[in-house]
Order: C-alpha cells, then sequence, then structure tokens
C-alpha cells in the first residue's frame, strides 16, 4: 500500500474528527450535555452516532479476516451483531430510556434501591469496557503498521490522544456528532471499494471456486514466516522451503510434507504452487485465542455457533457504550425509532465485511500464515487493482479503518469515564469527568502493549460474552419482573458475569490447550447466560422480603409513556 496516500487519508480523518468534536464543544455547558447531550438527540442522528460506535474494528477489519480464515460459518457475527437490536428494540430500548438513568449502574440503582448493587454493575461496566477498547487499540496498532511500519504501538496511542481530547473536552455532546459523521465516512470506506473489487474480481477471468471451498493459493505465492508456527495438513503438501522445517535446516529446497503437524521456524520463507491448499496454522505469540477459538470451531462447531450467537444476540443490549446513548433520546419512542433505525443503518453495513473476506480467500489466503489477516481489508485493492487507483482505495479504506477505531473507542471511553466519574472519583462534576476520561483510556492503553495477537473479531466477542452474561440478566429482569431483588441481582451478575470474565480469562491465557473444557471455556455463553438469569432468578424468590418498596411505581415509569407516568429528570449543573 502506497503510504504517501494512505497517510495522509488517516490523518484527515484524524482532523476531521477533531473538528466535529470542536463544534460539539461549542454547545456542551451543563453535566447533563456532558453525560447524555441533555437527551435532545433525534432518531436519525442518534441512530447514525450508535452505528457510528458499533461499528468497531471487530466489524471494519475482524469479520472479513475470521472469515478470510474459516469461511462462511463466520457469517454469524455479522448476523449475532445486527439480531442484537432486535432483541435490544422488543425489551429494553424504551423502558431504558424511561428510567431516566445516565448509565447502567444508575439504572440499578434506580431500579432495586441498592448502592451495593449500583457497584458491582459499574465494576462489570469498566470491566467490558476495558476489554472492548483492548482491540480497537490494537486494531489502530496494527492499520498503522501496516500502511508505514511504524511500531504496533503507535496507533493505538493516537486514537487514545485523541479520544481522549475529544470526550474530555465536549462530553456527549462532542462524541454524538463525531460518530454520526463516522459512520457515513465507514460505510463509504467500505462500499466505494468493494463495488470496485467485485467488478475486478468478475472481470479477472481465472476460475471462481465457491466459498465454502478450502481457501487455495491462485497463483504460485512466496511467505516468510515471522514468527514460529505449527502447519496442520490434512494431506501431503509440496513447497519449497529456505529455512528450518521440523528442525532441519533447507535451502531453497523443495519438500514433500506429510499428513500431520510440522514445525516452521521463524524467518522460513515457504513458496507455495498454484492450486496449492492453504493449510491451518498455528502461530506462536497468539495468546491462545485464535487457535483456540479455531479449535473449538473445529471439534464442535455447532456448539461454537449457538455459544456465538447467543452471546451476540443477548451481549449488545448490556455494551456500556450502547446503551448510555438511549438515555440521549428526549423519550422512550423516540428511543423506539432510534433502535429501528439503527437495524437498517448497520444490517447495510454488515453486507461489506464477508464481500472483503470472501475475496481475500481468494487473493490474500497467505494472511493466514503470516498472522494478519485483519489486515486483508487494507490490503486488497492493492492486491486486486493495483496501480494509482488501487493506492486511492486503499487509501480510503486506511481512513475508514481509524474512523472504526475512534468512534467505538469514544463511546467505550464516555461510558466508563462516566461510571468512574459518578462512582469512583469524590466529585461527580465536569471536572471530575476528564479526569476520569484519562484513567478510562489509560488501562486498556498499557494492557494493549502487554497483550498482542488477540484477532479483533475473537477478542470483541468474548467482551460479548460477558456482557450477555451480567447485564441481560439485570435488564430483562428489572425491567420485567417486579419480583427481583438487591440481592438476586447481585448474586446474578456475580456467578452468570463472573464465570464468564473468568472463562474468557482462561481463553486469553491458552488454558486449557484442547478437550471439553477448552471449548466451554472459549465459548462461555451457552452455559454462562442461562446461569445468570437462573441464580438471579432463584436468589430472588429465596428473598422475597427484599423486593424494594414502591417497585410498582419504578415499573409503571418503565412501561407507561412520559405523560402518563412521568420522568426522573435530573437537575442540570454548570459546567
Amino acid at each position: 500500500m502506497n503510504e504517501n496516500l494512505a497517510v495522509p487519508a488517516v490523518a484527515l480523518v484524524v482532523l476531521a474528527t477533531v473538528f466535529v468534536g470542536a463544534f460539539g464543544l461549542r454547545i456542551s455547558r451543563t453535566t447533563s450535555d456532558f453525560y447524555v447531550a441533555s437527551r435532545t438527540v433525534g432518531p436519525r442522528l442518534n441512530a447514525a452516532a450508535i452505528s457510528g460506535e458499533y461499528l468497531s474494528a471487530a466489524s471494519f477489519l475482524g469479520i472479513a479476516g475470521l472469515v478470510l480464515v474459516q469461511g462462511p460459518d463466520m457469517l454469524w457475527y455479522p448476523v449475532g451483531y445486527t439480531a442484537g437490536y432486535l432483541v435490544l428494540l422488543l425489551f429494553v430500548a424504551a423502558p431504558l430510556r424511561r428510567s431516566g438513568a445516565y448509565t447502567l449502574p444508575d439504572f440499578a440503582e434506580a431500579r432495586l434501591a441498592s448502592s451495593a448493587v449500583r457497584r458491582l454493575a459499574g465494576a462489570f461496566v469498566v470491566g467490558v469496557g476495558w476489554l472492548y477498547l483492548l482491540p480497537q487499540l490494537q486494531g489502530a496498532g496494527l492499520t498503522l503498521t501496516v500502511l508505514t511500519g511504524a511500531p504496533d504501538w503507535l496507533g493505538g496511542v493516537i486514537v487514545a490522544v485523541v479520544v481522549v481530547a475529544i470526550v474530555a473536552a465536549g462530553g456527549m455532546r462532542s462524541i454524538t456528532f463525531v460518530q454520526a459523521f463516522q459512520y457515513w465516512l465507514k460505510l463509504t470506506a467500505l462500499l466505494v471499494p468493494a463495488l470496485f473489487l467485485v467488478v475486478a474480481w468478475q472481470g479477472d477471468g481465472a476460475p471462481h471456486h465457491a466459498f465454502d471451498e478450502p481457501a487455495a493459493f491462485r497463483e504460485q505465492r512466496s511467505v516468510r514466516v515471522d514468527d514460529g508456527l505449527d502447519l496442520r495438513l490434512e494431506r501431503p503438501l509440496t513447497v519449497t522451503v529456505s529455512g528450518t522445517v521440523d528442525g532441519r535446516p533447507h535451502e531453497d529446497q523443495q519438500l514433500r510434507l506429510f499428513a500431520g503437524t510440522h514445525r516452521i521456524e521463524a524467518g522460513t520463507q515457504l513458496t507455495f504452487a498454484e492450486g496449492a491448499a492453504v493449510p491451518e496454522a498455528e502461530r506462536d505469540g497468539d495468546g491462545g485465542l485464535s487457535p483456540s477459538q479455531a479449535e473449538s470451531r473445529g471439534e464442535r462447531p455447532l456448539y461454537a455457533t449457538y455459544g456465538l450467537i447467543l452471546a451476540t444476540f443477548l451481549g449488545t443490549m448490556g455494551l456500556p457504550h450502547v446503551v448510555v446513548r438511549f438515555y440521549t433520546s428526549p423519550h422512550g419512542v423516540a428511543a423506539r425509532r432510534t433502535t429501528v433505525a439503527v437495524l437498517g443503518l448497520i444490517g447495510a453495513f454488515y453486507l461489506l465485511p464477508p464481500v472483503y473476506g470472501a475475496l481475500g480467500r481468494l487473493y490474500a489466503p497467505e494472511l493466514t500464515l503470516t498472522g494478519d489477516a485483519d489486515a486483508a481489508v487494507l490490503l486488497l485493492p492493492e492486491r486486486m487493482i493495483g496501480g494509482l487507483g488501487g493506492d486511492l482505495l486503499g487509501a480510503l479504506i486506511a481512513g475508514g479503518a481509524f474512523a472504526a477505531f475512534l468512534s467505538t473507542a469514544s463511546g467505550l471511553t464516555m461510558a466508563v469515564a462516566g461510571v468512574l466519574t459518578q462512582d469512583v472519583l469524590p466529585s461527580r462534576g465536569v471536572r471530575h469527568f476528564r479526569l476520569g476520561t484519562l484513567l478510562a483510556m489509560a488501562v486498556p492503553l498499557a494492557a494493549s502493549a502487554l497483550v498482542g495477537g488477540l484477532p479483533v473479531a475473537d477478542a470483541v466477542g468474548l467482551a460479548f460474552a460477558v456482557s450477555a452474561s451480567s447485564f441481560c440478566p439485570l435488564l430483562v429482569l428489572g425491567i420485567w419482573w417486579r419480583r427481583l431483588t438487591p440481592q438476586g441481582a447481585a448474586a446474578g451478575m456475580l456467578v452468570g458475569g463472573g464465570s464468564a470474565l473468568l472463562a474468557v480469562a482462561a481463553t486469553m491465557a491458552g488454558f486449557p490447550g484442547t478437550g471439553a473444557l477448552h471449548a466451554l471455556l472459549a465459548w462461555p455463553a451457552l452455559w454462562s447466560v442461562p446461569l445468570g438469569f437462573l441464580t438471579m432468578i432463584l436468589v430472588s424468590l429465596a428473598t422475597p422480603s427484599r423486593v424494594p418498596a414502591g417497585t410498582a411505581a419504578i415499573l409503571a415509569r418503565f412501561h407507561l409513556p412520559e405523560e402518563l407516568a412521568g420522568g426522573q429528570v435530573r437537575p442540570e449543573v454548570k459546567a
């Protein structure tokens, strides 16, 4: 990719983001402006902003990378990400807005009258937010490295600085305009190149194979292995080797590799013949995440698919950066209309990443060996079109990718900073909100430098699992079940969300290597979500005397139109 075009494109996106955010700063004057834009954001603007922050690195780069590596089974990711808003529309959107809260911990305290449940909900908001921020920062690093060869930490630092400046300066007002602008930028950045790539594919003249067939090299291709890896072959394969394979050095030598596992040392160059199948690779330094997830899908594909569906369908409603945007709607009807619009906007977007993944299986299959599958979207224009046209399209995609990192990181930082300001720092004013913004970004930025090799879509999928196991039971039961008690809510979040969080930690650490337990930990939502619901219900039934007084009135406010039930409105405080 021509960095003379790509780098200015990224810089232009950053400058445009700062400029649009400055417009929001000019009209941010109160605490309500900073937290929820004074609850005056209309459905069209809010839908574009929600779509902008929701379409993260996992959507822009990660889905295409997963489709490239593992084929059409990964189409469940965009289906799940979109369908999650249907569940949100049916069960949560309008009642959540009518609660009058600023954050998820606010909702927990308003519904259950318990500061302990509020603090626990706050801890999970911070945990899910930081877990979700990690792949955004790492994706930014990958993008800048592919574009310029810069260190992989630099992209994350740039995103962190820009996001902290925008969020701390203008709060929700600023990021609303920023995220709406960035949605349309991201859609354009994928749609326009995709049209040219499909035309180039149709005019290629080379034979096409079915999407669900194993990936193969369409032409002779040399691949340099920068990190050691194990190749798993289902059938014999002939390659030309310059380097060390199975402990034996070779120098530009044709080698017949038999079915089984073969060790490829770092620095080895492999040359594959035209038509050769792309072998499955397990790389060193992956932190266990990519191999474990892939192995779970291979050994137990049905379990992995259901685990993915449940996590994405139910996890959306508990994502802190998504939920907080519904508090900006003027009323419950507007929140529902916003959700309907979001379904259309993100549904249109999610038609595009699978196109890049399918083309990547044809034109860049070696990325599965180099560990750069998430970069397929960035590299395809140069690979398929080339010349000035390919460079211009690549620059457009690079700008869109950075917009994805900035918009999602802005929403997550806003959500985490709001919780830190209200529940950790000694004051809830705007000045302390800005300090909370720094803290919200500092931890994941430091962690991104320590944890490497996390495929962005898989990492985000784990955040969805924790969200689905903790906040989904709290929201659904808190809105629809009058017998929920503070003890039941706390126990359900601890058991459901805590077990999912432990499973995520074990998966990231690569434990255990194989077997049924390995699959259970790699895809925890299938058992952790029911466990969270069951615990919350049973403990609540066991503590019937602890149902908060005034529950009936609270639920009436959740479900009745504002003009009938009245809404909880917080007094505004001048900045």
